[in-house]
Order: C-alpha cells, then structure tokens, then sequence
C-alpha cells in the first residue's frame, strides 16, 4: 500500500499579489516576423511606419462635376450663368489628355486626377450640358473648392505606425494606402497546453470505466486563439512523475506553458514536483473560489501555468490569469471586459476570505445565478459573464445591482 500522503494547501495568496507576480515574471516577447497585409489585424507593430509617397498622389476631384477655372466661374447665377466649352471628360483611373484653359471645362468623376489649369470643380447638379461641348454654370466656385489636393492625407516621411500600436481596421487601411503589402510584427506567442491524469480522453475516443472527456485542452485553446496566442496542443501526460517530466520537456521551447489537472494536493498531483525539478514555483493556491489550487512558476525564463483540473475552475482562472498573460507576452494592451450592470435575481452567498467569480446569465435585466459545481463545464456554458465577490464580502443581496463581466 502506498505511504504517499497528501499535501494540503496551507498558505494562499491574494489575488492581486499572484496577478503582481505574474506580471513580473512575464516578459513581452521580442521575437519579431514580417506577415502579409491580409493577416495583421489584430497584430502588433515591431517598428515605426513612415510613408515614402504622398496620398492621395494627385490632384483630384471631389465630386462628379467639371473642373474649372475658377475664375471663369465669379459671378455665375441661375439666371446668368457662365458659359464654358467642354473639352474632355475624365474617368477615375484615367490621366487627362489635356489641359484646361480659361473659358473651358472637362467633365470629371470624383477622384479622377485634375487636368492641368484647372483648380476647383462645379458640382453637377449645379450645371447644365447643351450640345456636346456648351456647358452653362449657376454657381461660382472658389480655387481649390470641391479638390483634393495631392497629399491632402499622407506626406513622405510621415509616420502612419508606431511600434507597440495594435493594428486595428483602420492602421491597416492606412498601410495600404501607401502600397505596402507586409508589415513587420511581433510573434504571437506560442503556448504549448498539457492535460494530465490516466483519467483524460480526448474528445472521439471511446471512454473506459473511470474515464472523462478532456474539457480544459478545448477551452484553453480558445482562450490563447481568442487574446493573441497559437495553441499547440501536447499529448496527455500519465500521473507519473517521469512522465510529467519528459511531458514539460518536450514544451521546453514555448513561450508559455499552461498544465491542466494535477495542481491540487493528492498525492499523484505532481505538477508541483515537476516545476520544482526543473525551475522555481513563485506560488502555490490562490485565495480564490473556484480554482484555489493553481500553481505558478517558471522554467528558464519560460512562464509555467498549472491550472485546475475542474472545467469550471481551470476557465475562470483563465480569465483572471491566462488572459493578462498572454496580453504582456504579445504586448497587447491590458484585457477591459465588457461589461453590463444588471440587479442581482436571487441571493448568494460567498465564502469569507476568498475572492469569489460567480457565474451568471443575463434575463430581462436581471443576473441569474449560474454556478454549479467546479467541475461542471455548464457553470460556464451556460452563463453570459461573471461577478467578482470580494473576499471581505460574505452575502450579495437579492436586487443588488451587481457589475458583470460578460464572456
């Protein structure tokens, strides 16, 4: 019989002091690649962006209409208008074929290139075409009206991006406005997600007695895609020690390593030797509810994240701690939740000296407890966000209003 004992978890620390020492042992990433237009949504820049070309890189109109002298055009009305010969007419993605001089006209269509002469355009709803060439004007325009100038938005050696900026929509409309088909980013991080326990199957195998479903790989995976990571997932580790081992061996050259099971205080729970064998743990228990039992350390300079192995727990703890990792490791800005206020629909009541995420789903404006059980993945499923409970708080009344960060 086995003399192995269990080892409880005696001391815990706060949440915000195991939040501090994640942030002070994760290091942005400084690891950079050149990608494709296409894909840097989303990305982070590795360096400043200056333009080398104005933008747009001519003269053009603003509107359809005719462009003009505008002088000819000084002291045109309704019932006496300027009369001027048209000459051309110019197509967006076409180079006039000539110049306009005074008393004549081209047609033109908004953002076509201006001809030469020609310094305003008349709208076309304020014009009138007889024959072929006469074209009668009715309001006078002034030089540079209804024009955009060469260069009006973008200048040589103008900055469009600097380093560190995530590249929303719109900074990637502007690389593109200057012809630039790459962009130099930073990596994304590489995490490399481990299960443990002789009792995980992946999702398609069939299930032995004693058996269940891995759940944590599945919602990891998407936690790490959804704030800026790729997931690369391991196969499942025997609760051995020397399998544990060889396991975060082969994840050696990840930027991050995220266990899931084998954190808590059994005595075939050896995430915690394994890290001790190869690294340092920084800590061990949280004072949280649910997902107390979560180790954190480092391996080299390679962050190591033991979560629980209960569905819920092992999620929740992702969004309080996998998130903030993965957003300084890709130098993404800080996770801000959405969040919406709604009146607490039924009393709850917490655990003293714990930090409490609840679970619940939005109906009619009101917050409708969702939890469970940690190891019940519906807690989440099921549910739209989550309330923090603080641990000096022991009740939340029914019709508090409550703030709930939304999934």
């Amino acid at each position: 019989m086995s003399t192995t004992k269990m080892r409880p978890i005696r001391e815990t620390i706060a949440l915000d002091e195991a939040l501090a020492l994640v942030a002070e042992a994760t290091r942005p990433l400084e690891r950079t690649e050149r990608i494709r237009l296409a894909d840097a949504g989303g990305r982070v820049a590795a360096s400043d962006v200056a333009s080398e070309r104005y933008v747009p890189p001519f003269d053009r109109a603003a509107m359809d209409g005719f462009a003009v002298v505008a002088e000819d055009t000084f002291g045109a009305g309704r019932y006496e208008p300027s009369v001027l010969r048209c000459v051309e007419t110019v197509f967006t993605g076409q180079t006039p074929q000539r110049g306009v001089g005074r008393g004549e006209c081209a047609q033109i269509a908004t953002g076509a290139p201006m001809p030469d002469g020609a310094d305003a355009v008349v709208m076309v709803e304020e014009t009138d075409r007889g024959d072929d060439t006469e074209v009668r004007i009715f309001t006078p325009v002034y030089p540079r009206q209804n024009v955009g100038r060469r260069g009006a938005d973008i200048v040589p050696g103008q900055t469009l991006i600097n380093r560190g900026s995530v590249l929303s929509p719109g900074r990637v409309g502007a690389l593109a406005a200057v012809g630039s088909a790459e962009v130099e980013v930073y990596a994304k991080p590489s995490v490399a997600l481990l299960s443990t326990g002789d009792e995980i199957v992946a999702p398609g195998q069939a299930l032995a007695p004693g058996q269940i479903y891995d759940i944590n790989r599945y919602t990891m995976e998407t936690i790490v895609r959804s704030h800026g990571g790729t997931a690369v997932g391991h196969p499942t580790a025997a609760d051995t020690l020397e399998a544990l081992s060889a396991a975060v061996d082969a994840c050696a050259a990840h930027d991050l390593l995220v266990f899931s099971g084998g954190s808590s205080v059994g005595e075939r729970d050896l995430i915690l030797d394994a890290l001790q064998q190869r690294g340092e743990v920084l800590f061990h228990g949280i004072s949280v509810k649910p997902g107390k039992p979560t180790v954190f350390g480092r391996i080299g300079g390679t962050p190591v994240l033991g979560m629980p192995g209960y569905p819920t727990s092992c999620l929740s703890n992702a969004y309080m701690l996998l998130v903030p990792i993965l957003h300084r490791l890709a130098r993404l800005p800080a996770y801000r939740p959405q969040t919406v206020t709604a009146a607490l629909a039924e009393r709850v009541v917490s655990t003293t000296g714990r930090h409490q995420f609840y679970t619940v789903r939005l109906e009619e404006g009101r917050a409708v407890p969702a939890f469970k059980a940690s190891g019940d993945i519906t807690s989440m499923s099921l549910a739209d966000g989550y309330i923090e409970i603080p641990a000096q708080t022991d009740i939340v009344e029914k019709g508090e209003t409550v703030v709930v960060k939304l999934f």
